[in-house]
């Protein structure tokens, strides 16, 4: 591949590029050619869109950081577009797959005796998982699909596209579970849980500082039951506490 068959600045022309809305799996990269680089290359993204967002960060700049030509990011992934999607994409997999498999394997299980703790730590489980949260890898993607979810418009688009049909899964499941719920009522309990998850996932250090070191916002272990009793309160207090 000769680097003077691309145009090497096309690719950080697009920094203040806005994705078309819709839903929609992006585009298949060139990542047949060298997995262990394109892999390299995706890490060093999603560390950079992590820290300063989409708009913050040049194909350029990850390939400075996964320490390859530019050109070669060119190659697998295209734009900067199509470099964010994959990123999203590549964990966004396994987080739906993984989520989905709960509450069903929890339905299944469960069935008429299934409960709003049960459902609600089944959707959770596969973001608050211990072990991902000791991996940096995992920690760069929740910190950036948290961004995602409190982002307008190109946020919007982004979890539209990637989480939409697992998010109204639990909804219409958790209707199952709590059939006279008004559904304005859960699409907002919904509404608070993604928000206090998010917020959980960021680990912005606040927490910490405001609790005088009593709390630690990276501590997932001390999270993740608070997390889950408080979600669950809050959504019967919603959906049960309202004639």
């Amino acid at each position: 591949m000769k680097n003077d068959s691309l145009n090497v600045n096309d690719m950080d022309a697009d920094t203040n590029h806005r994705p078309a809305t819709g839903v929609g799996r992006p585009r298949k990269n060139k990542t047949e050619g060298n997995p262990e680089t394109a892999s390299r290359i995706l890490d060093a993204a999603e560390e950079l869109f992590a820290m300063h967002g989409f708009y913050g960060v040049t194909v350029r700049a990850v390939a400075t950081h996964a320490n390859v030509d530019a050109a070669l990011a060119h190659y697998y992934f295209g734009t900067k577009q199509g470099l964010f999607d994959a990123v999203f994409l590549r964990r966004a997999e396994v987080i739906n797959r993984e989520r989905v498999e709960a509450m069903q394997r929890y339905q299944q299980e469960h069935g008429d005796a299934m409960t709003v703790e049960g459902l609600v730590t089944a959707f959770l489980m596969p973001l608050l998982n211990l072990e991902r949260h000791r991996d940096r890898g995992w920690r760069n993607y929740f910190a950036l699909a948290a961004q995602m979810n409190n982002t307008r418009d190109f946020g919007t688009d982004t979890m539209t596209r990637y989480f939409d049909p697992v998010v109204l899964h639990f909804i219409e499941t958790l209707h199952r579970i709590l059939p006279a719920a008004r559904k304005e009522d859960l699409f907002w309990s919904y509404h608070m849980l993604t928000g206090s998850l998010t917020l959980t996932l960021s680990d912005t250090g606040r927490l910490d500082r405001l609790s005088g070191g009593l709390c630690y916002s990276a501590d997932i272990a001390a999270a993740t039951p608070r997390l889950i009793a408080y979600s669950t309160a809050g959504i019967k207090a919603v959906c049960l506490g309202r004639r």
